[in-house]
């Protein structure tokens, strides 16, 4: 059996190495032209369901790589108002194991981590136009540059604007949130560093700020510094024996994004870059604390990026083919939750599985991908609707709305306030966030 992924993103190459290491014939085609190309250095959160699912699709060395190569843990979780002062700061609890935590790792270098020993499997300048299925069931996946490649199954990884789930099921929708963000990234150094208070500097910050404008500050430390020198000698063969450090380029950084409702921004912020951008965020946060717009102003302008946020509208189960979908390319969910990476890591394993099993002939291709699409439509699509209320990460939530908006924030705050004083109710918060992360078996 022989499998085409399209898309090189995260569930679609932890997909390819579960295949690889479990002996099936896979290909990547991945429409940049090199791994380095197509990369911003931001934060994902791996929780203990894509942690396991890595841990089981990735070759052993790799996952340690993985582990080695995330930034340090957080030590709080942090609840500030924009005028930097602290609503709650709630002490996390220290990773337990390299399996089962909680991990931040910046995307460009789990990029680098994933293409790691993929040189055989992945094709790059690689485009995706169409696909045809053939009566035997084998499908033909075409390009922009005029090539074909013929498997028997094809995998769509290929992200929220997927042209495979555009061919295959061209009613599955996506819909604007209405929320805008923008996300930016600014180097850790001594002044940056001083801006920040201890639990910030080591935890991960929310911000509830007036007039409907949420922020999130989080800061990444890294094994290595600027020129990809161990910090510490202990950690000396770490880039000595990973390759990918050569393609990466993070270094520690201070990751603060904002958002809000769209009419809290220019109409024009989608397509701004650069100073533009940065300026644009600088107006929205005039009334934040000089510390915290320091930090945007002392940002990287190449780095800044805008996002119109998008979910998956539900679709009902379809027939099962020879072609089937993972992560994004149809559940994509908001980062309310911050789940979307972690479920198509569970899309990739739990897929592996499947066309593993039917490769060994335990059980018939199309039976392995209808058990994969049986049980992986209705969790992603709780996923969706889960992310969709949380955060603020829907345009019609009252924080956004001129009067129930000053309502909402006091009642989110005095929320966290109080959940960071009782030691009970803290306990609950942590035990509800970490079974909702942690839960899932993949």
């Amino acid at each position: 059996m022989h499998v085409l992924v399209i898309g090189g993103g995260t569930g679609g190459m932890c997909l390819a190495h579960g295949l690889k290491k479990a002996g099936v014939s896979v290909a990547v085609y991945e429409r940049y032209g090199s791994r380095s190309d197509g990369l911003y250095g931001y934060r994902v959160g791996i929780d203990p369901t894509g942690s396991r699912a890595l841990h089981e699709c990735l070759p052993p060395g790799l996952f340690t790589t993985f582990v080695d190569t995330c930034a340090r843990d957080p030590r709080y979780f942090n609840v500030l108002t924009q005028s930097n002062r602290t609503t709650a700061t709630i002490e996390l609890p220290e990773a337990a194991d390299a399996v089962n935590s909680e991990r931040s790792v910046s995307r460009s270098t789990l990029r680098q981590v994933l293409f790691t020993g993929m040189d055989d499997v992945v094709h790059y300048g690689k485009e995706f136009t169409r696909y045809e299925q053939h009566p035997d069931g084998r499908v033909t996946a075409h390009f922009a540059d005029g090539t074909t490649a013929t498997g028997d199954v094809l995998v769509a990884a290929d992200g929220t604007r997927s042209a495979v789930r555009r061919q295959y099921l061209p009613h599955a929708e996506i819909k604007d949130t209405g929320i805008t963000a923008v996300a930016t990234r600014t180097a850790l150094t001594p002044e940056t560093r001083a801006l920040l208070s201890d639990e910030v500097l080591n935890g991960l910050s929310l911000i509830f700020g007036t007039k409907g404008l949420i922020g999130m500050l989080h800061v990444m430390e890294f094994k290595w510094d600027a020129e990809g020198r161990p910090k510490n000698p202990a950690d000396k063969a770490l880039p000595a024996s990973w390759s990918g450090l050569r393609f990466d380029n993070t270094h520690d950084y201070i990751n603060l994004s904002v958002w809000s409702s769209h009419d809290h921004f220019p109409e024009d912020t989608a397509r701004q870059r650069g100073k533009q951008l940065v300026d644009t965020v600088l107006r929205v946060t005039r009334n934040w604390h000089p510390d915290l717009r320091r930090i945007f102003e002392l940002s990287d302008p190449a780095a800044a990026f805008p996002l119109r946020i998008a979910t998956s509208v539900p679709v009902d189960p379809w027939p099962t083919t020879t072609v089937t979908l993972l992560g994004d390319a149809i559940h994509t969910m908001t980062p309310g939750q911050g789940v979307g990476a972690n479920t198509s890591l569970r899309d990739a394993s739990l897929l592996c599985r499947e066309l593993t099993a039917a490769a060994r002939g335990d059980k018939p291709l199309l039976t392995a991908i209808g058990d994969y699409e049986a049980e992986m439509i209705p969790y992603g699509f709780t996923r969706v609707a889960e992310s969709l209320d949380n955060n603020g990460t829907s345009g019609d939530d009252p924080l956004y709305r001129p009067v129930t908006g000053r309502l909402a924030l006091f009642a989110t705050r005095s929320f966290f306030s109080v959940t960071g004083k009782v030691p009970a109710l803290r306990r609950k918060f942590l035990a509800d966030m970490y079974a909702y992360r942690g839960t899932d078996t993949v």
